[in-house]
């Protein structure tokens, strides 16, 4: 495979404007997945408001990343462990709360759960707390109730010439303490020094070994402007500014338009041959679903066959020490899911219609069987496939037919 990590920006990249993960980007993203690639999502949202779309996108199956707060942090979406981390000194927030209340600026951070304010009425800090799914705490005495050292703090106004005047001024009087920079038109945003998203992936890249050749990042913001160079292939949304799509090596379509899902198609899924399927990758990813869960393990993969095999014992007998038959179903739209997944093209996806089998003979505990996938038809709306299933001294367990239904995305 010749990407192993694909970075993804949230709002206005991963997202529509509805706030939503298309049933066509959802697709694609969970096929590269499949497929061994691993996502992170890399957003200025807390982390709290990414996890939603990390379940949705099940990177905890497949181990991919959260980076949030711009930067501040990443976490293994598998187990919540902290892989970076980068905060604001409690020291800073009375002189922060100072110049937020000599302009009539509003101020938050976050809390687990919670979207800390001095001014819980304010239109954004209620915007951005719906849409990460956070309470709204309201601290009138912001700096004396944040105890502990926050990821990032976010000065809010619609006064957009004076923040601008802060951010400048900033820049120059914070430099090598604090990072500042404007990621909407009424939001000023403070961080850790040097803390972006290009400086924290480059740092994720080279603890995990990732080489910028193997990345593929997708944006549309400012914000985003530092891992599209930074990765070997950075890709800018249709809907980004022309100094974005300037700054990346491709364009895509609109995040009205899928343009995620066009784009991992095209870089990633149009790429994919039979022979770089990552069988191991794909059966470590399946340890804690019902495959994994009954032993099946891919053997072989291609077009035309998909092999795997199955343990005979407790998880699959049944009271009397043979191979249960619904176990023996299991395994054979096992092999024929991923068989249908490989011979689809990038912009279709595959799901089981209709799944029908004659048990021959008996399979006892301690036996590992093999089921042998062959196409007997490979239609533009439906595959069909054979399923053999073998005890290890190749007698003949069970044959069944497997229907997959082939649908293009929307």
């Amino acid at each position: 495979m010749k990407y192993k990590l694909l970075v993804l920006d949230v709002d206005g990249t991963l997202l529509n404007e509805s706030k939503e993960i298309t049933k066509r980007t959802l697709s694609a993203l969970r096929k590269v997945q499949q497929m061994g690639v691993r996502i992170m999502l890399a957003s200025g949202r807390p982390t709290y408001g990414l996890l939603p779309l990390a379940k949705e996108l099940e990177l905890g199956t497949y181990g991919g990343y959260i980076l949030s707060y711009n930067g501040g942090q990443i976490i293994s979406a598998s187990n919540g462990v902290v892989l970076f981390e980068k905060r604001i000194s409690p020291e800073m927030l009375p002189y922060l709360e100072k110049k937020a209340n000599k302009y009539g600026f509003a101020l938050l951070t976050y809390d687990e759960n919670r979207v800390m304010t001095n001014r819980g009425d304010n239109k954004h800090v209620r915007y951005e707390a719906a849409i990460n799914g956070m309470e709204v705490d309201e601290q009138p005495d912001f700096s004396i109730a944040i105890d502990f050292a926050p990821c990032k703090v976010m000065l809010v106004s619609d006064d957009e010439k004076t923040l601008v005047e802060l951010e400048q001024y900033w820049k120059k009087r914070l430099a090598g303490v604090m990072d500042v920079f404007r990621s909407e038109p009424h939001f000023l945003e403070v961080v850790g020094c040097s803390v972006d998203k290009a400086n924290t992936l480059a740092a994720f890249m080279e603890n995990e070994g990732i080489k910028a050749e193997e990345v593929i990042a997708i944006g549309d913001g400012i914000c985003d402007v530092g891992m599209l160079q930074l990765a070997g292939l950075g890709i800018a949304m249709g809907n980004a500014p022309d100094s974005v799509k300037r700054c990346a090596e491709s364009i895509t379509l609109s995040n009205e338009e899928d343009g995620v899902a066009v784009a991992v198609e095209k870089s990633i899924l149009d790429e994919v041959r039979a022979t770089s399927i990552p069988l191991d990758a794909l059966n470590a990813q399946s340890a804690s679903t019902l495959m994994g869960n009954l032993g099946i393990q891919y053997t072989f993969a291609s077009e035309e066959r998909v092999e795997a095999t199955m343990p005979v014992d407790h998880c699959n007998r049944q009271p009397f020490g043979i191979l249960h038959g619904g176990a023996t179903l299991a395994l054979a739209e096992t092999v024929a899911g991923l068989g249908s997944m490989i011979a689809c093209q990038s912009d279709e996806f595959v799901v089981g219609m209709q799944v029908s089998g004659n048990h021959i003979s008996s399979a006892h505990e301690g036996d590992t069987v093999r089921a042998v996938a062959t196409i007997v038809h490979k239609g533009r709306s439906s595959h069909v496939w054979n399923v053999d299933v073998f005890t290890s001294t190749e007698k003949l367990v069970s044959s069944v037919r497997v229907v997959n239904s082939v649908m293009k995305r929307r």
